[in-house]
């Protein structure tokens, strides 16, 4: 019997090597690479063009190329067409991750509806549940529609068949790590067949015209599992986020050829599935207390969506050798790096105190937007002072003690005057280009002067 050869390929980049290594010598990154089987070139080489039988396109020239309204589905709701530039375009390749039970199959079942009540035929494949679990999922969330069919399968040969004789407008496979080639002698979710599935699918959707999204499943840390190159492969990367506890949840896009990659779309998870959150400052203020140190409100930006937050923090004495520093919704390096700064040009000896920052709603802030406002709650918070309660604070805070200005004042101001605030606390390089906007500025040149302030 002839001995199975084996190969260790790089999670990051794909480099292939004969032996494990500690560091890749393609990319640089350690303990990344994985074994599998070794993948015999003469079956897996032609095995797209095999499955879809088709013929060698030829070049168009550009001028030729026209581009039509039903290029484009829009799905009618309004947080997916957000996030992906304008809807979802015909042929492009989605790439869906998220945490296990944080409700992508739910999304996409209700996708499915939507995208069939527009005429188009969508095919839904689950190597994850049977029929009958599906069917119980679509009967809660109220989905019904005869365009939608649901297929049951793993074997990507089989998929392809059913997709020849369906020929639907929108596909989704759920998910990407259950589907295997029989072409490839490694398991379900090895690097060789998440590689070799996507492929497949992506010649699929160009050369057949069909909209796909693949569930992915994350790892530990976060990132999908698989190799890096799958994110490379295709058209858009959508990250779907939230606390498990939590009913917000958060689209995200990493990736998108066809639109901004700074855009989220916000929703709420319900008995009935998810619902559109279109006034997300509301949602995520509802809960606001009027009055207590340490609560302050400030406006993030995501793309070109302004939503306004609660930060609240803790600053708490404690008696060990070295004060803890937790953030959840904000980087730990900043949150150090805001009390460092806090030490030198206020004057707090903050090493006596423990530090807990928290964006209320599950919200992951990147923005430094709210550097000011962090600084503002931890002051709050030691001297026991609330904020007032229609105060706005935005401003990026530099290491010399600066406060900078922020990027689309305009639009976190108008954020701000819709929700009903008085009152906003940011940069003195911050300047309002529209003078109809009703609020008392209170401008700052450096983080020393928010003490007369709070």
């Amino acid at each position: 019997m002839a001995k199975v050869k084996t190969k260790f390929t790089c999670l990051e980049c794909g480099y292939e090597s004969v032996k494990w290594l500690g560091r890749c010598t393609e990319c640089g990154a350690y303990n990344s690479f994985v074994e599998e089987k070794d993948i015999d070139p003469s079956k897996s080489k032609n095995l797209s063009k095999k499955l879809l039988d088709t013929d060698i396109q030829k070049p168009k020239k550009l001028d030729e190329i026209t581009i039509t309204k039903e290029d484009t589905i829009k799905t009618g709701m309004g947080e997916i067409d957000r996030v992906l530039g304008n809807g979802i375009v015909k042929g492009s390749l989605i790439l869906l991750g998220g945490e296990p039970g944080i409700g992508k199959s739910t999304l996409l079942l209700q996708l499915s509806e939507l995208v069939a009540k527009k005429d188009t035929d969508v095919l839904y494949v689950s190597g994850e549940e049977s029929l009958s679990q599906i069917k119980l999922r679509a009967d809660r969330l109220g989905v019904k529609n005869d365009r939608i069919k649901i297929l049951p399968e793993t074997n990507i040969e089989a998929i392809v068949e059913n997709i020849k004789q369906t020929k639907p407008g929108f596909l989704i496979i759920d998910s990407i790590q259950t589907i295997y080639t029989d072409e490839i002698t490694s398991v379900p979710g090895s690097v060789g067949q998440v590689r070799e599935i996507t492929n497949i699918l992506m010649n699929i959707s160009k050369n057949m015209g069909i909209s796909t999204v693949i569930i992915g499943h994350v790892t530990k840390e976060g990132s999908i599992a698989g190799p890096k190159v799958l994110e490379h492969m295709v058209d858009t990367v959508l990250y779907f986020e939230g606390e498990r506890m939590n009913t917000n949840r958060v689209i995200r896009t990493v990736k998108n050829r066809f639109g901004s990659t700074n855009e989220i779309g916000v929703f709420e998870m319900t008995g009935k599935g998810l619902v559109e959150v279109t006034e997300p400052s509301k949602v995520l203020l509802e809960e606001k207390k009027e009055d207590g140190g340490g609560s302050v409100v400030t406006c993030m930006l995501e793309g070109t969506r302004p939503m306004l937050v609660e930060v609240q923090a803790l600053a708490s004495k404690t008696n060990l050798a070295i004060p803890r520093r937790t953030g959840i919704g904000v980087d730990y390096n900043r949150l150090s790096l805001l009390c460092a700064i806090m030490e030198k040009h206020l004057g707090i000896n903050l090493s006596t105190y423990d530090i807990y920052v928290n964006i209320v709603g599950g919200i992951k802030v990147n923005d430094t937007a709210i550097d000011l406002a962090i600084v503002s709650a931890i002051l709050s918070s030691i001297k026991d002072s609330p904020v007032p309660k229609d105060t706005v604070i935005i401003g990026e805070v530099g290491l010399l003690g600066e406060v900078r200005q922020v990027l689309n004042y305009d639009a976190r101001i108008k954020e701000a005057a819709k929700m009903g605030f008085k009152n906003i606390i940011t940069s003195s390089y911050s300047k309002a280009s529209d003078k109809k906007v009703d609020l008392n500025v209170s401008s700052i040149y450096n983080v020393k002067e928010i003490k007369k302030l709070i």
